[in-house]
């Protein structure tokens, strides 16, 4: 049992560790929808660092599998990360009107596509599907119509929303499994409890039956 609670009590802190981290999410989140052009700076050097990181150890994997049929695929593909990442450190704010462009056009092809499927196949959930279809265009033509001038805090909101709801979403699972685990441990105790009590009333009874058996 003691070996059994040490390891809920890990398993506790670690969900609480889960929790505290959600927290720090959740605070950046924060202060990136207050100060969305550093949320965007912010984010748009964090993504070449990533494809720079990336192009690198994907040309040093493909340098020590060079013997393979993909070898040249693999160098193509990461000359283009790190060459991608060295454009992104160097310029930023144009690297962030491009990405800006792109999440506009997605936004916009995908609403697109979601409104014609919902009129065509008109599923259960054919209400469900226009609107969102509709918000995917009206969100693409409204990023479209202020750009370039909104790609300083498009990205950088963007961003803050999914570090804040990325946030919301660890601190729910922290807390709801620590709560979870509180419960076990309270149950414990009076499992048992009852366990002793039927152990001890079972060796109460025991004499009394050897006893009865012995007069008959």
């Amino acid at each position: 049992m003691g070996a059994d609670r040490q390891e809920k009590k890990k398993v506790n802190r670690r969900f609480g560790l889960m929790a505290v981290f959600g927290v720090l999410l959740v605070l950046a989140g924060l202060v990136g929808l207050l100060y969305t052009g550093l949320a965007t700076l912010t984010s748009m050097f964090l993504f070449g660092w990533l494809l720079l990181i990336g192009g690198v150890i994907g040309l040093v994997q493909a340098v020590q599998s060079r013997g393979s049929s993909y070898f040249w695929l693999a160098v193509i593909v990461a000359a283009i990360n790190i060459a991608a990442g060295f454009v992104i450190l160097r310029r930023p704010e144009a690297s962030a009107e491009a990405l800006t462009m792109f999440a506009a056009l997605l936004f916009l092809t995908g609403g697109l596509f979601r409104l014609v499927g919902a009129l065509v196949v008109r599923g259960a959930h054919f209400g469900l599907a226009l609107v969102q279809g509709a918000f995917g265009v009206l969100l693409g033509f409204l990023i479209l119509s202020n750009w370039p001038g909104n790609s300083l805090y498009v990205i950088g909101t963007f961003f803050s929303l999914a570090l804040l709801f990325d946030g919301l979403s660890l601190i729910a699972t922290g807390m709801g499994a620590r709560r979870i685990l509180g419960l076990v441990r309270e149950d414990e105790p009076g499992t048992e409890a009852a366990a002793a009590r039927g152990t001890r009333e079972a060796a109460e009874k025991r004499p009394a039956e050897d006893q009865e058996q012995t007069n008959n």
